[in-house]
C-alpha cells in the first residue's frame, strides 16, 4: 500500500528549534572556521575596520564559538555582545575567558530579537549567510539588530551581498546517466532503460549543493540581485528575482545552472573593498555552490543565448528554508520552468 506524505507547515518554534539545534554539534563549528577563505576574510575585513571599531561597541549576532567577537576586541573594540541562541554559547564563554578577553566581550544566550541589551552599538558583525545565501540564512536577524540596536552612521560588517547564476555542464552527472548504457557491456544484461529513471532521480528539484569546477562554467556569469544591508527590508527578502542572459563559451550540454554569492566589506583606507566569494572560479568555501539540475541536458554551441529570470523565496514548510524558481530559455528551445528547494530532512521526523 502506497502513501502519500503531505509536508506540514513547521510552526515558528519548531523551525527555530530545528534551526537553532543544528548548530550545537562541533562538526558544523569545526568546518567553518576551517573554512579558511571564510575566517580569514572575516579576520581581515575587521582588522582593516580598525578605525572605525577601536573604542566602539560592536555586536554580534549570531557570535557561535565567539570568534569574530575576538577579533572584534583585536581591532581594538571596547565591547562587544556577543549574542548567540543555541548552547554553543557556553562554549563560546569558555574561549573568551581562555583568551583573557571576558572584561571585553560579554556572551549573551539568546535570539537578537529576544535579548535586551544596555546600550545601543556603532558596529555590527555577522556571519549570516547560508547555502545559496539565503537558505537558513541569519539576515532577518541582523535586520531586526540594525533597526533595533545601531546607531545612526553605524557599520555593518559585511555591508552588501550579491547573487550570481551560471549555466554549467556537470560531467560526473553525465557519467553516471551514461553508466546504464555500460552494463551489458560488462554483465551481458541490459539496463539502458533505467537511464529514464536514474535522470528523474538524479536531475530532480532538489537544490543540490556541491562544489563546481570553473571549467564546467559555461559562460560569464551573470548577477541578478544585491542587498544592501543599510537599506534592505525583510519584506524586500520575501522576494528576491532578476533576470540573466548569457553566451555559451563553446559547445557543451548545459544540464543545470549554479547560483553563488559574494559578500563585501568596506575598506576605508583601500582602494578596493574587501570580498569573500564563493564563485567557482575562486578557492572553495564550505558554501560551494548551489546547483539546480535541468530536467534534460541541453546542447550548446559558441554564442548559443540562454536568457531567463530567477526568483528565491522562503517555503511554505518553513520560512527558513529557500526555494528558487528558474524561468529559462536556451537558444531556440521552447521556455522552461522548474521550482527547487532544499530537501528539509527533518520533516520526516515528525509526529
Amino acid at each position: 500500500m502506497s502513501h502519500v506524505v503531505k509536508k506540514r507547515k513547521l510552526d515558528k518554534t519548531r523551525q527555530d528549534r530545528l534551526y537553532f539545534d543544528s548548530y550545537t554539534d562541533v562538526t558544523i563549528h569545526e568546518e567553518m572556521i576551517a573554512d579558511h577563505v571564510r575566517t580569514n576574510t572575516y579576520r581581515m575585513a575587521i582588522l582593516n575596520n580598525s578605525e572605525s571599531i577601536r573604542g566602539k561597541v560592536v555586536l554580534d549576532v549570531g557570535a557561535g564559538t565567539g570568534v569574530l567577537s575576538m577579533f572584534c576586541v583585536q581591532a581594538g573594540a571596547r565591547k562587544v555582545y556577543a549574542v548567540e541562541a543555541c548552547s554553543i554559547a557556553e562554549q563560546a564563554a569558555n574561549i573568551v575567558k581562555q583568551n583573557n578577553m571576558e572584561d571585553k566581550i560579554e556572551v549573551i544566550r539568546g535570539t537578537v530579537e529576544t535579548v535586551d541589551l544596555p546600550e545601543k552599538v556603532e558596529v555590527i558583525v555577522s556571519e549570516w549567510m547560508g547555502y545559496a545565501l539565503l537558505h537558513e540564512s541569519m539576515l532577518n536577524s541582523v535586520l531586526y539588530a540594525r533597526d533595533k540596536w545601531l546607531k545612526p552612521g553605524g557599520i555593518i560588517l559585511p555591508h552588501k551581498a550579491e547573487l550570481y547564476i551560471a549555466p554549467v555542464s556537470d560531467p560526473v552527472v553525465e557519467d553516471r546517466l551514461q553508466f546504464w548504457y555500460t552494463v551489458k557491456d560488462q554483465y551481458g544484461v541490459d539496463m539502458s532503460c533505467m537511464s529514464d529513471f536514474a535522470r528523474g532521480c538524479i536531475m530532480n528539484s532538489d537544490i543540490t549543493v556541491n562544489s563546481v569546477h570553473g571549467e564546467d562554467v559555461l559562460s560569464h556569469p551573470a548577477r541578478f540581485a544585491e542587498l544592501d544591508l543599510h537599506t534592505v527590508t525583510v519584506e524586500e527578502l520575501r522576494s528576491v528575482k532578476g533576470k540573466f542572459n548569457f553566451e555559451s563559451f563553446g559547445s557543451a550540454a548545459v544540464n543545470a545552472f549554479c547560483v553563488f554569492f559574494t559578500v563585501t566589506f568596506p575598506c576605508p583606507d583601500k582602494p578596493q573593498p574587501l570580498v569573500l566569494s564563493t564563485s567557482p572560479f575562486k578557492p572553495e568555501t564550505h558554501w560551494k555552490q548551489a546547483v539546480l539540475y535541468l530536467d534534460a541536458p541541453v546542447d550548446v554551441v559558441q554564442d548559443t543565448v540562454v536568457t531567463g529570470e530567477i526568483s528565491m523565496f522562503p517555503s511554505e514548510e518553513s520560512a527558513r528554508h529557500i526555494c528558487i524558481h528558474v524561468d529559462y530559455i536556451i537558444g531556440e528551445q521552447k521556455r522552461q520552468s522548474k521550482t527547487f528547494s532544499i530537501p528539509d530532512w527533518s520533516s520526516g521526523a515528525q509526529s
